[in-house]
């Protein structure tokens, strides 16, 4: 048997793998995470049409129904807009946008939370002290007005005409900022337990620097836990851009977001193209469904208690 069978069939017995070959929700999950995350990175090659391509656009194709309906066309399948643009097209495009800014946000969230649990659990003192009483100031606010504090400081200082251009990135960050505290108490209370066993002792007998054993050893065994919580967390994060989309302060309207879409739907529900905010907010619930299940089925698949 070769090397590569030998691989093939040691991941195909492991614990991981088998759980997900015995759970039906988690394989359901995957294959719609596949289709939604397929779905955004592939949007410019597989979406039908593309919406913020301004020369192909025309207003004489706005509120067209889905294609079922009696006054529905068949190029659109989902229908358009009020500015004749593709439903289908715009949920793919927007959707790029919704899980760039999430799991951008998770990744962010997850350095700061991570490194500054490690600090605190490792070192100890004052030092943690005050991280952890930070971090409980931080709990007493929602997080949605943590990232609508800082997505507004930013706006006020930051100038006027650089606002569209770095939209992304103020929502990424203050995403991000709303959710490290998760992360530093989960390897905070990793890091209490680690830092006493043998191998850091060992480690610091034979003159191991505090960075290198937090960074080397420490770090290591305690990421388990802590790539569930950003599995979860990338849902939440995407449900945290959404609603500031969806109140005006997120993506600027020329890049729109699944949120976006479902504000400017919002306005024209009650006039009867239901389409418009209908299908995008399907969209969104779909992608976060999944993801939740993902993340749910990937706490129980590496939680040896439960094997």
């Amino acid at each position: 048997m070769s090397q590569v069978e030998s691989w093939l069939r040691q991941s195909w017995n492991h614990d991981v793998v088998w759980s997900l070959r015995h759970s039906p929700t988690a394989i359901i999950a995957v294959f719609s995470t596949l289709i939604c995350v397929g779905g955004a990175l592939f949007a410019p090659w597989i979406a039908p049409h593309n919406p913020f391509d301004s020369a192909s656009l025309s207003l004489s194709d706005g509120f067209t129904p889905p294609s079922w309906t009696q006054a529905g066309n068949t190029t659109y399948l989902l229908g358009t807009d009020d500015q004749g643009r593709d439903i289908l097209s715009t949920i793919m495009y927007g959707a790029r946008i919704s899980l760039a800014v999430g799991v951008a946000a998770v990744l962010f969230s997850l350095v700061l939370g991570v490194g500054l649990g490690l600090v605190a659990g490792y070192v100890g003192g004052r030092l943690d002290a005050f991280i952890m009483r930070v971090a409980d100031i931080q709990l007493s606010f929602p997080a949605i007005l943590i990232a609508l504090l800082i997505d507004g400081v930013a706006r006020v200082v930051l100038p006027r005409e650089a606002h569209d251009d770095i939209a992304i990135y103020v929502l990424t960050v203050a995403i991000g900022v709303s959710g490290w505290v998760q992360y530093a108490r989960t390897v905070r209370g990793a890091t209490l337990v680690e830092r006493h066993k043998e191998y850091v002792q060992a480690a610091r007998v034979i003159g191991r620097s505090s960075a290198a054993i937090m960074l080397r050893h420490v770090l290591p065994n305690v990421m388990g836990p802590v790539l569930v919580l950003a599995t979860i967390h990338i849902a939440t994060a995407i449900i945290a851009e959404a609603t500031l989309s969806y109140l005006g302060v997120g993506v600027p309207p020329t890049r729109p977001s699944l949120g976006t879409l479902i504000r400017v739907g919002n306005d024209f529900l009650l006039s009867g193209e239901w389409w418009i905010a209908v299908f995008p907010g399907i969209a969104l619930v779909v992608l976060i469904l999944s993801v939740n299940l993902l993340g749910d089925w990937l706490r129980d698949a590496l939680n040896p208690k439960l094997r």
